[in-house]
């Protein structure tokens, strides 16, 4: 394959940088979404540095080339997968963390640096970065930039844009942007950082990032409940809403988390609960026992079956473990897994659960729901044989009741894992065509060629079409 782009991207990044064996290049083709399509991309490129991706920007400028911006893969939508004949720009050896301000509470870091280095490091300094995705000992910091992930954590402590003071962006052009600021307040001009914080690598690719971090939490003090009714989950939650406990965690599963969770774990979780609390509180000392304490009664008053607290950091850890390999003990049910991503009012969280158990009966396939009870971001995750061509369909028929059932409770089509290739059809139906119009116009500004990874997030397509198109291309 010798083509006037590839030899200008070897010259500039070495043979090294720049890979095009099709069995190494698939390895490369898409993220963790199993159902979302991908295409072949015609090269994948390894930056060490801003300076290549500039040139590598700069390259695609020229050709007319495609680029797709890529962290771990670790997401769940489908938005870094390749497309037939595009670059596939892997953001992984930017891997440094740069610079760890104690004075000013900050971090500098790439793109590729892992969230849990991440973490690891600050620590050392007594510090905190609070954003916690399910992957976090593997996801990067560029990944949770571009789909503004949140993760266990977000009751309390928010999500991926609430740490970002400032970022550093290859545009479209090969032209550096840098925007934000290293000060706790500063309005000076548009707040463009923010605006690339979830733009799913359709604006810019980030280079660099200034996160603000907190001081260290004290050890937490765990708590777990189990119940036998989901209005019973739903009371507790708005309990802790209206007598103003904010929990650092407080996380749900349903029936079939639990149970794949427990043949996963072989942790002796009880099988028979309707639904599993579990919450931390780091508020350190006397106060966290308090705030335990208190959650503790809201649950008996709610009828818990079974309420147990611990400030064992290594049993609260294996009572969190059930919460953290949700996903995994799921996947490994059957097949084939759809994982949506719906947030939703706390006030309507019980009544969402059920709603999907309704859809399991009418769909008649497994839906496991596990999610951030604390922020109301719920993932129901619908496991199918994959082989089967009814069963797929149903999975997803079942996958857009959900989206059309969180939409009429007044929720979001998704909470931290963005639009992707697999909602696209579902953006407009929730902002807007005025909103979409906006979105499409700062695109064009800062994309006029549409080079920055295409069809995603603005992409007109169904979740089945799609599955469809991926059959067809044999992706």
């Amino acid at each position: 394959m010798t083509t006037a782009w590839l030899a200008d991207l070897q010259a500039a990044l070495g043979a090294d940088g720049v890979l095009t064996d099709p069995d190494v290049t698939a390895g490369y083709a898409r993220d963790a979404a199993m159902m979302a399509p991908a295409g072949t991309p015609a090269a994948v490129v390894l930056p060490r540095n801003t300076a290549e991706v500039v040139a590598v920007m700069q390259v695609a400028s020229r050709h007319g080339v495609p680029v797709v911006p890529r962290g771990a893969g670790s997401g769940l939508a489908g938005a870094s997968n390749a497309i037939d004949g595009a670059i596939t720009l892997v953001m992984t050896r930017m891997d440094a963390v740069l610079e760890v301000s104690p004075e000013d509470r900050l971090a500098v870091v790439q793109p590729g640096v892992v969230n849990k280095t991440l973490r690891d490091v600050v620590a050392g300094h007594g510090l905190f970065y609070p954003p916690d995705p399910s992957s976090y000992d593997w996801c990067t910091i560029g990944g949770n930039l571009s789909t503004n992930s949140g993760g266990l954590c977000c009751v309390k402590y928010g999500v991926t844009t609430d740490y970002v003071l400032g970022l550093e962006v290859v545009l479209a052009d090969g032209r550096v942007l840098r925007t934000g600021r290293r000060t706790v307040k500063g309005v000076a001009g548009y707040d463009l950082a923010r605006l690339f914080v979830g733009s799913e690598g359709t604006l810019g690719v980030i280079t660099e990032a200034t996160l603000a971090l907190r001081p260290a939490p004290q050890r937490p003090v765990t708590l777990a409940a189990s119940f036998a009714t989901t209005a019973q989950t739903g009371q507790v939650v708005e309990r802790v809403v209206t007598s103003g406990l904010i929990p650092s965690l407080l996380e749900v599963m349903d029936n079939t988390c639990i149970c794949a969770a427990d043949e996963l774990l072989n942790a002796e979780l009880d099988r028979g609960a309707h639904s599993l609390l579990v919450a931390q509180s780091d508020a350190g000392g006397e106060a966290a026992a308090a705030e335990i304490e208190a959650l503790t009664q809201i649950c008996r008053e709610a009828g818990a079956d079974f309420v147990h607290s611990t400030d064992d950091a290594a049993e609260g850890d294996l009572l969190l473990q059930a919460r953290r390999v949700a996903l995994p003990a799921l996947a490994a049910l059957r097949s084939g897994m759809l994982v949506d991503d719906v947030a939703v009012p706390r006030s309507r969280i019980a009544e969402f659960l059920d709603g999907c158990d309704a859809i399991a009966r009418e769909r008649a396939v497994v839906i496991g729901v596990t999610g951030h009870a604390g922020d109301g971001n719920m993932h129901p995750c619908i496991s199918f044989d994959a082989e089967n061509p009814d069963e797929r369909e149903r999975a997803y028929a079942a996958f857009d009741d959900i989206l059309e059932l969180g939409l009429a409770m007044g929720g979001t089509i998704t909470g931290e894992h963005g639009v992707g290739s697999i909602k696209v059809d579902w953006l407009e139906r929730e902002i807007g065509p005025v909103s979409l119009d906006v979105h499409r116009a700062i695109k064009d500004a800062l994309d006029p060629q549409g080079l920055l990874n295409p069809g995603k997030v603005f992409r007109r397509a169904s979740v089945r079409d799609l599955a469809a198109v991926s059959e067809l291309t044999g992706s």
